[in-house]
Parts: structure tokens; C-alpha cells; sequence
């Protein structure tokens, strides 16, 4: 199956934007379905459809612009709280998406990963995640991750506990314990950190996600709500990002650059 054309630098430059400028990883909260379709007279539910028509044209663009990786912030662990109705429609709606959106992730050359307590999900959706890894195990392209009943307080802790095993087990000495230590027992272990966390619906806040890989991420914060949300919406914030000084806690002359060099 031929894969989807990447952007030229010449397409890219169009944009306003320039590829060594890119952020390598982009991290997304999607706010706002629900009350878009307020807005409109419509069901909640029908906002989560919506929804789901920027998140392929996001994953289509964030792929031709030749990023490391896309992480979408599906559904937290706190959404459970939700109406049971609801719940049980957005369910269906993640699976119906995985079935769906399989041969785009394959013409794409995705790699594919979700992240969370998905064994706390129903049976079938756990299936169809198993079958959309397992068919993008040997692509090359991004990485698609998506975050599905994810929650970082949760992940630190678990992340904590594994540690505290290792050292009860003695395989590992409290004072051997780094940064890269925590990192590598997060949900996220191998994944660059996001340079860039996107939220939609003009609301300032992190939501409980990815707590300690967005340490030093850029914000971009949008009135749009997620079902407006397109490719000039994502330009505008690459834009924003290749125009900001990181520093990383110290001094530079300005360059663009990241904790690791």
C-alpha cells in the first residue's frame, strides 16, 4: 500500500514555515466537541463525530509535515464521571474508530501506539487496538499515539511503584534513581518528549496530562473548538513555536534547541 506524499521543503516554506523550525512532537488536548454541538442545537455526541474529522485531517497534516510524533489526549481518566450514555457512545465511537481509520493509518506508514489503562477498556476495543498495533508494527512513519482513559498522576504513581520494586527486589539502589530512571517506567518510555502541547477551546489548563514529559513544552492555546480545528489552525501554532527563544531553564543566543541538544 503506497504511502501518503510528504510536504517538500518548498510546500512547507508555503506555509510560513520552515522544516528545522518544526516541532518533532506535538502533543493535543481536544477540547470543545460537547459544546460545539451545543452551540448547535445538536447532541453531545454528535460534537465527538465532528471531532473525529479533525483529528484524521490533523494526523494526515502532522504526517506530510514529517513529525516525530502526534499524541492525542482521547479520553482521560477522570471523563468516566460522564453521563452513562455519553460514555457508552464515545466507546463505540473510539472503536468505530480504530476499525476505520486502520487502512489510513497503513497508507500513512504510522506507527501506532495508545496509552493509558486500557485493560479497564471493553473487550473489543482492546481487540481493535491490538489489531491497528500489531498491522503498524513494521511502519516507519510518525508515531500516532493516542491517549485512551490515560491520567499522569496515575502514570507517575504507577511508574513510582515499579521503582520502589526494583529497589525492594535489589535490582536498583535509591540512590541510582535519575530522571532517566522515572522516564523509562512511564507509559511513554522510548517516546520523545512533546515540544508543543496544543489545547483547543481557549481553556488554560493541562488537565492531568502528560505531567512530567511536558516539562518544557511550548503552549498554544486556541478559541477554536476541536471540531473547527484544521491545518491553518495547526500552522498558526508551528508558527508560534518556531518564533519562540527556549531556553530550557538557562541562556542562549535565541536558537531553537532542546534539552538534550
Amino acid at each position: 500500500m503506497s504511502r501518503e506524499p510528504a510536504y517538500t521543503d518548498a510546500q512547507v516554506s508555503e506555509f510560513g514555515l520552515q522544516r528545522e523550525r518544526l516541532a518533532r512532537h506535538i502533543a493535543i488536548i481536544m477540547d470543545g466537541n460537547g459544546r460545539w454541538a451545543q452551540k448547535r442545537g445538536l447532541p453531545r455526541i454528535e460534537g465527538h463525530r465532528r471531532g473525529v474529522h479533525s483529528v484524521r485531517a490533523i494526523v494526515e497534516e502532522c504526517s506530510r509535515l514529517g513529525l516525530e510524533q502526534l499524541t492525542l489526549y482521547c479520553f482521560s481518566s477522570e471523563n468516566w464521571k460522564r453521563p452513562k450514555l455519553e460514555l457508552t457512545l464515545l466507546m463505540k465511537l473510539l472503536r468505530h474508530y480504530l476499525i476505520e481509520e486502520r487502512k489510513q493509518i497503513q497508507q500513512q506508514g504510522l506507527r501506532f501506539r495508545v496509552i493509558g489503562k486500557t485493560d479497564e477498556l471493553d473487550p473489543a476495543i482492546q481487540k481493535e487496538i491490538a489489531i491497528t498495533e500489531e498491522a503498524a508494527k513494521n511502519n516507519d512513519g510518525m508515531m500516532l499515539c493516542l491517549a485512551v482513559n490515560y491520567g499522569a498522576r496515575l502514570e507517575i504513581t504507577e511508574a513510582t511503584q515499579k521503582i520502589a520494586r526494583m529497589v525492594k527486589d535489589g535490582k536498583l539502589l535509591p540512590e541510582d534513581i535519575t530522571e532517566t530512571t522515572v522516564a523509562e517506567n512511564l507509559m511513554t518510555a522510548g517516546m520523545p518528549d512533546p515540544d508543543l502541547v496544543i489545547r483547543t477551546a481557549n481553556e488554560m489548563r493541562i488537565s492531568n496530562y502528560l505531567l512530567w514529559q511536558i516539562s518544557y513544552s511550548e503552549l498554544w492555546v486556541t478559541e477554536e473548538f476541536w471540531p473547527d480545528f484544521r491545518e491553518p489552525h495547526l500552522h498558526e501554532a508551528l508558527k508560534s513555536f518556531a518564533s519562540r527563544n527556549r531556553r530550557f531553564g538557562g541562556l542562549n543566543d535565541g536558537v531553537k534547541s532542546s534539552p538534550t541538544g
